[in-house]
């Protein structure tokens, strides 16, 4: 019997219950018959990168790119001023490139350990520091200290961009964030040169060449109060052991290769250069040896075989030989021929280069819907476009007077060839990256900036030593339409290496 609730007053009621037959409750609402099955744990969502974090991570990389070129027009001036001989003034440059290059798969790879999120924040902090001591440099060789840890923090901060993307977003998300980065990233080296020339000129607050630098200082605390905000993390799921001895390998193969070829030329091929140059392709090859065995045994390599193995990897690798050579030395040419030959200003020479950046910029953001349409033949249209650009600039140069080369009258070559560069990085990056497993965001990322960066110090080398050796013979407009040829065939066989790619992208 079951006594129940009744208001106060009347007697309480009394019913029967029967009981069940296992001599269990009756089965209620809140009692089930029996337990609940455990429940699989769920599955936590990828972390999805926002408009505002794809922004943040862009404005991050577009500061490492511009500091690459941003100096080039500011070095007379920095020779005036700390009274800085011509190979200290190329250490300025070579040590935030070599610096850069070498620590990028380093970089990617803690990120991918540690997570892609902090590493970008760091990398974000210890930019704006290491650009103030450049601001503030007292000395040339503080200026050249100071710009080898620049180039080591943003080593730390670019590779977590592409990282990021490549984790958090996926198929047409990810076709159009790569084709934004690839944008920025060309349209910053255009900036850079442009963005030194008026800083360099407007002098704000008799600060000179030191702007420059300074001005990165509040722009990095911007990247790092909005990244806190709107860039997710990650990670690689199984963090990688370090490194340390494919590391230092791969540090010593680059600074042997690249070293010499920026620091060769201006101190006159010393001994040391052409040893450490000789040295560079067996330092290469101990790093295969060390990362295979990694690899083989268990281990975690810096940078592992299997990803060089990968088709698309190569692919990717041999599109940005002619790319980024290419553009490097038409960049350095192009600073010399205007303002040597042409007696062009910093600012009006950076100005001039304004057709370039716009056209670049409206072709990476027409890039995805061309690939879509085009697939891989887009390649080979931008490449001729390219070609058609520098073929209208060297016969510019050529047959017309020095009067008549105004920034007008260079405007539709310089258009022509930001039309093609402007499809070409996202392509070199989006072929890459598509074989990369997220997994290895990191190491890929790395890779890809690693041999941009690479390729940029050999353009420069290449093609700006091939240029200056021609100009006191022949003269500055035949070195310079000399230059171009070399790029036009580097362009005409990277359309030629496109018929053979892959119709589809992915």
């Amino acid at each position: 019997m079951k006594r129940l609730w009744y208001p106060p007053g009347r007697p309480p009621i009394v019913v029967p219950v029967t009981p069940t037959t296992n001599g269990t409750q009756p089965r209620t609402a809140t009692a089930p018959l029996s337990p609940k099955a455990p429940q699989a744990p769920k599955t936590p969502k990828p972390p999805v990168l926002t408009p505002l974090g794809l922004v943040t991570v862009l404005l991050g990389a577009a500061l490492p790119m511009i500091d690459f070129f941003v100096v080039n027009v500011a070095l007379p001036d920095i020779e005036s001023d700390l009274r800085a001989p011509a190979a200290t003034l190329e250490m300025v440059v070579a040590g935030y490139a070599v610096a850069y290059a070498v620590l990028l798969v380093l970089g990617g790879r803690l990120g991918d350990t540690y997570g892609r999120r902090g590493l970008f924040l760091w990398g974000a902090v210890a930019f704006g520091v290491t650009s103030l001591a450049c601001g503030l440099a007292p000395t040339a060789w503080w200026l050249v200290a100071a710009r080898v840890a620049q180039g080591a923090a943003s080593a730390l901060m670019l590779p977590q961009v592409l990282a990021t993307i490549h984790a958090t977003t996926s198929g047409e998300r990810r076709a159009r964030a790569v084709s934004l980065y690839g944008s920025v990233g060309g349209v910053s080296m255009v900036l850079g040169q442009i963005l030194g020339g008026v800083l360099v000129a407007a002098d704000l607050w008799g600060t000179g060449w030191r702007m420059v630098f300074l001005i990165n200082v509040p722009v990095a605390a911007l990247a790092l109060v909005l990244a806190v905000r709107s860039v997710p993390d990650s990670r690689a799921e199984r963090p990688a052991r370090g490194d340390l001895g494919g590391t230092v390998l791969l540090a010593a193969a680059l600074t042997a290769f690249l070293l010499p070829l920026t620091e060769g030329r201006a101190a006159g091929w010393p001994l040391w250069s052409v040893v450490t140059l000789v040295a560079a392709p067996f330092l290469m090859w101990a790093f295969a040896v060390v990362e295979r065995r990694a690899e083989d045994s268990g281990g975690s390599p810096l940078l592992p075989p299997s990803l060089m193995r990968e088709p698309g990897v190569r692919r990717g690798l041999l599109i940005g030989l002619p790319i980024f050579i290419g553009f490097s030395g038409w960049m350095f040419v192009s600073a010399v021929t205007l303002q040597e030959g042409l007696g062009y200003g910093a600012l009006k020479a950076g100005l001039t280069l304004i057709p370039m950046g716009v056209a670049q910029f409206t072709a990476s953001l027409l890039a995805p819907r061309l690939v879509n349409r085009l697939g891989s033949r887009a390649l080979t249209l931008c490449a001729l476009v390219h070609g058609a650009g520098v073929t209208v600039l060297a016969l510019t140069v050529l047959w017309a007077p020095w009067s008549a080369l105004t920034p007008l009258a260079l405007a539709p070559g310089l258009a022509l060839c930001g039309l093609g560069q402007g499809i070409q990085l996202p392509l070199y990056f989006r072929i890459l990256l598509s074989a990369v497993p997220a997994a290895r965001a990191g190491a890929g990322s790395g890779l890809a900036a690693t041999a941009q960066q690479s390729c940029l110090a050999v353009g420069v080398a290449t093609l700006g030593s091939l240029f200056l050796a021609l100009h006191s013979g022949v003269g500055l407009r035949e070195a310079f339409a000399t230059v171009l040829a070399v790029q036009l065939a580097g362009l005409l066989g990277l359309a030629a290496l496109s018929l053979r790619l892959p119709r589809d992208l992915g």
